[in-house]
């Protein structure tokens, strides 16, 4: 066990590194080759940040653990909502400005419950994968219209200093886009590993460990890009990053899932407590975000229930564990 535990350490921190030096790399690429600045927010750095939850889930399909999957993705986007932007908001309230991010939040309410209708008969087949698969594909194709059609829009200007902070020669960018990923895949392999071990040492369903160690540890990349956005007062990118990656999870990483290694029986769990939550932070989020008689905006007290939420369904989860190990 205390192998496991080094490898999931070793896998986080090379994880975290690699995909901050893959989207860093991947963004500087796209601005080399002439790409729109939107379309390099919403597209390139949007996929890379959600690049860790993609290959891990690939991974423990692969690896015969379709449960750690799909608790990495729902657990991710609990993360994202409650944890991360419930935590930036308290520390600094949040004010969306762009017209995309609005629109991009009634999309997420939609996939949300596309993703939960398809666990309502406790499977989840390889149709219905390949159908968020194609529905991931829609929303990037959507994305780039949406970023041709932007200019001028709030986030522009925010990526676009983003852009020039971080920029670097095309040779080193394409390296680090290589370098990136590989280290991506051998983190993602050692975190799986090491979740997997942990969990048969505990007795408890790799669901569990999907939603709680793999799902914070997948999400640290959002978490200090979004505390960093919003302490620079880019509050667009602190907010789009996370609507972007929670629509990339529920489609692209449960399609993963779903495409490689069909759920013949779904834990009734997910869907009697985890698919609740997502959709329960989802709802909340739309509602102070979306601004329906103005400019959205997540204040402090909102914040704090967010983060509330977050810690009081990660603490029972906790509980769970604990019982199941003693």
């Amino acid at each position: 066990m205390l192998l496991a535990a080094l490898a999931i350490i070793a896998g986080f921190i090379v994880l975290v590194w690699s995909a901050d030096r893959f989207v860093e790399g991947a963004a500087a690429t796209a601005k080399h080759a002439g790409m729109p600045t939107l379309l390099i927010g919403m597209v390139i750095v949007g996929f890379g940040t959600s690049a860790p939850e993609m290959v891990v889930s690939a991974i423990a399909a692969l690896d015969g653990s379709p449960g750690l999957a799909l608790g990495n993705a729902y657990g991710s986007n609990i993360a994202n909502t409650g944890l991360i932007l419930g935590l930036s908001a308290l520390l600094i309230p949040l004010t969306v400005h762009s017209k995309i991010v609005r629109k991009e939040l009634p999309l997420l309410l939609a996939i949300t419950l596309l993703s939960g209708a398809f666990l309502w008969n406790d499977k989840l087949e390889r149709w219905e994968g390949i159908i968020l698969l194609l529905g991931f594909f829609a929303l990037i194709g959507w994305s780039i219209f949406s970023a041709l059609r932007g200019k001028g829009d709030q986030l522009e200007g925010e990526v676009a200093g983003e852009l020039e902070e971080h920029s670097m020669p095309l040779g080193r960018a394409i390296f680090w886009v290589v370098a990136g990923l590989i280290l991506l895949i051998i983190s993602s392999r050692m975190l799986v590993w090491g979740a997997v071990s942990i969990a048969e040492s505990l007795g408890v369903s790799d669901l569990i460990i999907g939603l709680t160690i793999v799902a914070l540890g997948t999400s640290l990349p959002e978490l200090a890009a979004t505390i960093v956005a919003a302490r620079k007062g880019e509050h667009d990118i602190a907010i789009g990053n996370v609507v972007g990656s929670n629509m990339f999870n529920l489609l692209a990483v449960v399609g993963i899932a779903g495409t490689i290694a069909p759920m013949s029986s779904v834990p009734p769990e997910v869907l009697s407590r985890d698919w609740p939550m997502v959709i329960g932070l989802t709802i909340a989020l739309f509602i102070f975000a979306y601004g329906f008689r103005g400019q959205g905006r997540i204040n402090r007290w909102e914040g704090a229930a967010l983060l509330t939420a977050y810690l009081v369904y990660t603490g029972y989860l906790i509980s769970t564990i604990t019982k199941a190990a003693l």
